[in-house]
């Protein structure tokens, strides 16, 4: 039978070490206002990268050409995994795919132990719906730091529970490819961000098993994270609001930099289904050129933009005057 919110209320779902165990709401939650935050069990490896050498318990980590590689390939593709995949494919339906391209990203979203597709975009749509309230998870209101992995470290607020649970996410588990990943993730996060990254390097060019871990899952991880977080904490907090001024999601071009495009926050926050989350094709934004490709070769399709005129319509009203000066009319 297969979940849906009501069912994964409690235990929804966790990141293996170093991150917590997802909570939505075990035990009667304390009135909103007053609730507490109640700390989960929280490791530390996942707070910062090391050093280009160091050492872990005697042994000698290095940063060699094959594991930097491996780190830079499996870090582009577990960044591409959420973002073409959890985010533009199943969070915002912003394009349909088909069954090889669904089946690509969902084993590719398994690099980034984000938890699975499932509760990452459940946890998402809350996120749009009730952006900077209570009701959003990572409300970034509360800081910089909880809104980059605080939020991961402490009971939702009541309000992300009530709220969430007023949201149909029905059409998420009717995809068999996000259905089986939800059922089998914790195996095939084991397997694929962990124990492939480690053994491929040792048997491809005889890299240590030590180093290899250690660079290219461990290090991997924690860099992928950390660009994947600064979307809800440095792209709500600095750049500027050529679309909408009213709110604080921001254009902050170092973030898409890193997060492959999605930085452009501000026009996603104002146009959340539009595939290319961005407007002018100039800018940096790798995963909307991955989705053009996979359109180009079939496997994409029904991909979904704002027009011209409806873009300049919303930021000649409401944005800061950045891109379109504001009142400007012009086509």
């Amino acid at each position: 039978m297969k979940k849906g919110f009501s069912d994964l209320r409690t235990g929804g779902g966790m990141i293996l070490p170093p991150l917590h165990i997802f909570h939505w709401g075990a035990g009667a939650p304390s009135p909103p206002g007053s609730y507490a935050l109640g700390l989960k069990g929280v490791g530390t490896g996942g707070l910062g990268a090391s050093p280009p050498s160091e050492k872990y318990g005697g042994a000698e980590v290095s940063f060699r050409p094959p594991p930097r590689f491996a780190t830079f390939v499996l870090g582009w593709f577990s960044n591409l995994g959420i973002t073409a995949g959890a985010h533009r494919l199943w969070s915002h339906k912003s394009y349909s795919a088909k069954l090889p391209l669904r089946i690509f990203l969902a084993i590719i979203a398994c690099l980034s132990c984000q938890n699975s597709i499932y509760i990452w975009c459940r946890d998402h749509r809350v996120h749009h719906k009730f952006t900077e309230t209570d009701g959003d998870p990572h409300n970034a209101k509360r800081g910089f730091f909880f809104s980059h992995m605080g939020w991961l470290w402490v009971k939702k607020h009541p309000d992300v529970i009530k709220n969430g649970a007023k949201l149909d996410f029905s059409d998420l588990m009717n995809d068999p490819v996000v259905f089986y990943q939800h059922k089998f993730y914790y195996p095939l996060i084991l397997m694929i961000s962990f124990v492939l990254p480690t053994v491929v390097p040792y048997f491809l060019w005889n890299e240590s098993l030590w180093n290899a871990y250690f660079v290219a899952a461990v290090m991997r991880l924690v860099l992928t994270l950390n660009i994947t977080w600064c979307v809800n904490s440095a792209a709500h907090m600095w750049g500027y609001h050529p679309y909408d001024e009213s709110i604080e999601p921001a254009e902050n071009i170092a973030v898409s930099f890193f997060a492959l495009g999605e930085g452009w926050h501000n026009y996603h926050h104002v146009f959340p289904f539009d595939y290319r989350a961005a407007e002018l094709p100039w800018k940096v934004n790798p995963t909307t050129q991955f989705i053009d490709l996979m359109h180009l070769i079939g496997q994409a399709y029904g991909l979904k933009y704002m027009s011209k005129e409806a873009i300049r319509s919303r930021a000649t009203k409401y944005g800061d005057g950045s891109i379109y000066p504001r009142g400007d009319k012009t086509n």
